[in-house]
């Protein structure tokens, strides 16, 4: 089914992470790893046996960015636009699907994450990272611009400043760095990390999903309403949350004083 993932499932099939796993280009992204990972995200999505998903590298690095061979490989020498077509046949809609999941994504970095694997990182809807992680937008380092959604996300997470500072020159911000910056998520200790990691996903894929999927997509329309707009939008997705039988159980379980069994619709 994969031939450049390596997929993991856990908690009778609710929660499934996809490993990065080449090891010998610190797992490079290539248009067969991004078209797996799109149909990773899609499908895991879509089932409803799913609840959680995660992407993480093996080895390593969690990604070291673009295959530059890979990417030139789409068309003759000569060919134009062959880096434009990468972008928009492969990246984006990658950075589609996790925007649009109706599960959340979660990055799990395990050590470097550059250029365009960083922002593989970023546009999950959080990461957590390694303590002895980095990041870098080095896109800049070959004369790119940071793309897989950075251009979008970089200024909105960091400001302006921070987000000019790390596109042009392409520092390498400790996973440390980065969470005080309200980058990522989370940092934990490596020899911790699966531990603490896995105790956060497990969380996720038992609570109540449909209201997660709904957060996000408040969230995410949110960057281009007016207060007004997004207020009516609140009460158009609370009633649809108000309507599931995860705020049923919820309710009930509150007044019965025990833990709620949510199964996600």
């Amino acid at each position: 089914m994969y031939n450049q993932l390596e997929i993991e499932s856990h908690l009778d099939g609710k929660l499934q992470i996809a490993y990065l796993n080449d090891e010998k280009t610190y797992n490079s992204l290539n248009k067969t790893l991004l078209a797996e990972l799109r149909k990773f995200v899609h499908d895991g999505s879509r089932d409803e046996n799913v609840r959680c998903l995660a992407i993480s590298g093996r080895g390593k690095a969690f990604c070291s960015g673009q295959n530059l061979k890979d990417a030139m490989s789409l068309g003759d020498a000569d060919e134009e636009r062959v880096i434009q077509r990468m972008v928009i046949d492969f990246y984006n809609p990658l950075v589609k699907e996790i925007a649009n999941a109706r599960k959340p994504v979660i990055s799990l970095v395990n050590g470097p994450a550059v250029g365009a694997g960083a922002m593989l990182a970023l546009i999950c809807d959080f990461t957590l990272a390694t303590v002895s992680s980095y990041f870098s937008q080095a896109f800049v380092n070959i004369g790119l611009i940071p793309d897989t959604g950075g251009t979008y996300w970089l200024p909105k997470l960091l400001g302006r400043q921070q987000a000019n500072y790390l596109a042009f020159t392409g520092k390498k911000l400790s996973a440390k760095e980065a969470k005080n910056l309200g980058l990522i998520a989370d940092v934990f200790e490596d020899e911790n990390f699966l531990e603490n990691s896995m105790a956060i996903l497990e969380q996720i894929s038992n609570s109540p999903t449909k209201a997660i999927s709904l957060t996000k997509k408040a969230f995410n329309e949110s960057y281009d309403n007016t207060l007004t707009q997004q207020l009516d939008i609140e009460g158009i997705l609370q009633q649809e949350a108000a309507e599931s039988a995860d705020f049923m159980e919820g309710v009930s379980a509150f007044l019965e004083k025990r833990k709620p069994e949510y199964k996600g619709k």
